[in-house]
């Protein structure tokens, strides 16, 4: 029974980094979805300004690009900019264990939350 919870345990862990993966590159990708016009320069330098529904669509185009059917009911929580300088992209989906499937039959919703920052210099 213990080797069957260990199983289990590594499973849920890596079905959570493998989501987390996802959203990192998809909070990547938000963070770059800026026009150059929206650019400013200050004595600080230069900082691109976000827009949440960039970003947003940014984020849907990603997910539709790269393969992700290993996920099971993934779906797109949020991606928003939230201080116009970073892009915010929270995912979930299902996780169903391999081998104890009676003790837990719907399953876990996992979340994860990844943000990624525009940063020129």
């Amino acid at each position: 029974m213990l080797i069957l919870l260990v199983v289990a345990a590594t499973s849920l862990y890596l079905e959570r980094k493998r989501l987390f993966t996802l959203a990192d590159g998809a909070a990547l990708v938000g963070a770059e979805a800026f026009a150059l016009d929206e650019v400013s320069v200050t004595a600080g330098g230069p900082h691109p300004t976000l827009r949440s529904e960039e970003v947003r669509s940014a984020v849907a185009e990603y997910l539709d690009a790269v393969p992700h059917d290993r996920f099971e009911s993934l779906r797109l929580e949020s991606a928003s900019a939230t201080d116009r300088r970073s892009a915010t992209v929270q995912l979930s989906a299902y996780w169903r264990p391999p081998v104890l499937s009676l003790l837990l039959p719907e399953g876990i919703r996992l979340d994860v939350t990844a943000v990624g920052r525009s940063v020129f210099g």
